[in-house]
């Protein structure tokens, strides 16, 4: 692949994307940065005598996206439509680790922006706790995801990724639940409207399309989403094998993993039969840790 920053002379140069047509763009990143346990406790508890950490760090993230050109020498200087940075807490490692999103509608992309985002939120909890604790550790900051423009899509490979494919709710128990375009996850709670939704370890459900395939297999064809009472319908990821713990990030909402399976009681319709069912084995469910809009077709992406 040939590098474009240089000109015939071989010196570095701002790329002319004059030409480009716009499109919208959008950009994730992902760091971490590691530290004591106490200093984590302190964070927490906001004993932190400069104030709230993750609060000012969110800020000293987004303007240090918004000044990213200023910062990197050959970065165009573009137009944010939109940034949010969220912090997720790791106790058993003692991290935080730090997601940026950049969205732009323009002729290049926010890659930059949104790894600036990660990098000054980072520095800005190390600058705030550097009193005591002058031993914490940034590190691991990557592009996650990149959309729009010629080169087109971009996930790591490293990255376990997948889509939700159905959204399904029902405002009483005990019914088959109806598939819906969107959904609001309310932090803490669940999704919106849905008779499951509560201050319980099992606010919202999800189960993979893989697995409602099986069923299909044994001669179920007519099986529609939601007929296992699954919230959230999700494809490419291995639900079943992912570990209590485990976060992801669901559109603008983000989850943690809290259960594997449940136990059947007497039997459902779709038991009695072929004899089977996969949402006890292979359903598994979440507590809301970030609310926000959940549509058809978002990403999940899986933090671990």
């Amino acid at each position: 692949m040939e590098l474009t920053h240089f000109n015939e002379e071989g010196r570095a140069r701002m790329v002319d994307v004059g030409d480009k047509n716009d499109s919208k763009r959008i950009a994730i990143a992902m760091g971490y940065i590691q530290m004591k346990r106490e200093t984590l406790e302190a964070i927490k508890q906001g004993s932190i005598k400069k104030g709230d950490v993750l609060a000012v760090a969110q800020i000293g993230g987004i303007m240090g996206a918004k000044k990213t050109s200023d910062l990197i020498p050959m970065c165009h200087n573009i137009f944010l439509s939109g940034c949010d940075i969220d912090f997720q807490i790791d106790d058993e490692e003692c991290k935080v680790y730090i997601i940026a999103k950049a969205k732009t509608v323009g002729k290049t992309g926010v890659e930059m922006e949104a790894l600036t985002a990660v990098s000054v939120a980072a520095l800005t909890i190390y600058d705030m706790c550097k009193a005591i604790d002058k031993e914490m550790v940034i590190g691991d900051i990557k592009l996650i995801e990149k959309r729009g423009g010629k080169s087109g899509h971009f996930v790591r490979s490293d990255l376990k990724m997948g889509k939700v494919v159905s959204l399904n709710t029902s405002e009483t128990k005990g019914v088959v639940k109806k598939p819906v375009n969107e959904v609001e996850l309310i932090a803490d709670f669940g999704i919106k409207g849905d008779a499951h939704a509560g201050k319980w370890h099992r606010q919202v459900s999800l189960l993979a399309e893989e697995s409602i395939d099986k069923m299909k297999k044994m001669g179920l064809d007519h099986l529609d989403y939601g007929k296992f009472a699954e919230n959230i319908t999700t494809k490419g990821i291995d639900l079943p094998n992912l570990k209590i713990g485990t976060r992801m990030i669901i559109g603008e909402a983000e989850v943690e993993v809290t259960q594997i399976g449940k136990e059947c009681h007497g039997g459902c319709e779709i038991k009695r039969l072929v004899g089977d069912c996969v949402m006890p084995r292979e359903g598994i469910f979440v507590k809301v840790l970030k609310g926000g809009i959940v549509k058809v077709g978002d990403d999940i992406i899986v933090i671990e």
